[in-house]
């Protein structure tokens, strides 16, 4: 187990594999990587993770004000465009089928540091692999990294649980 909080699932090429976040924070940065196999397509993968523009899918009474994420695709999404809301995230760059990446908007980087994230999809067998990484600033006074500290523990909480509520929606999909 990684008692850092910056792990969940994935391998050690994964961890040190370059993602579009990368790019995206300047300076000295520190990433977080998790990972989920699913037993569907990448291609529905994918599609799941185009309802995050939509909805969060991990605690849905924390992250969506008790709302219920769809339990459904969703038919009819906008197509994906930089600029558009992506969970806390603006789309800063995507490609259909691979990956959704974002940065932090402005004005929620502030108190936390320049962030962003990529979700990408990866084949695997007759499956994929989903694998987020969310890159962030390193430096900074130390109640910032202290606060980045404690996000990394809450985002792992909340992201596993968003990556394996995508997995058992799109597996329920694949097997339907």
């Amino acid at each position: 187990m990684d008692w850092s909080g910056r792990t969940w699932g994935v391998t050690g090429p994964e961890q040190q594999a370059y993602y579009p976040c990368d790019r995206l924070v300047e300076g000295p940065a520190e990433g977080w990587t998790r990972a989920v196999d699913v037993a569907a397509p990448p291609s529905l993968g994918f599609r799941w993770l185009r309802q995050l523009t939509l909805a969060p899918y991990s605690y849905d009474w924390i992250d969506f004000r008790r709302r219920k994420s769809p339990r459904v695709l969703v038919s009819g999404l906008p197509d994906l465009a930089v600029g558009q809301p992506f969970l806390v995230f603006e789309i800063a760059s995507f490609a259909t089928d691979r990956h959704i990446t974002g940065v932090l908007a402005a004005q929620l980087a502030e108190p936390h540091g320049q962030m962003a994230v990529s979700y990408t999809v990866r084949p695997l067998g007759d499956g994929c692999r989903l694998v987020v990484k969310v890159v962030t600033e390193a430096r900074g006074p130390l109640a910032r990294r202290l606060r980045r500290r404690l996000l990394a523990w809450g985002d792992l909480v909340m992201m596993r649980k968003q990556l394996l509520t995508l997995k058992k929606l799109a597996e329920r999909d694949a097997s339907a």
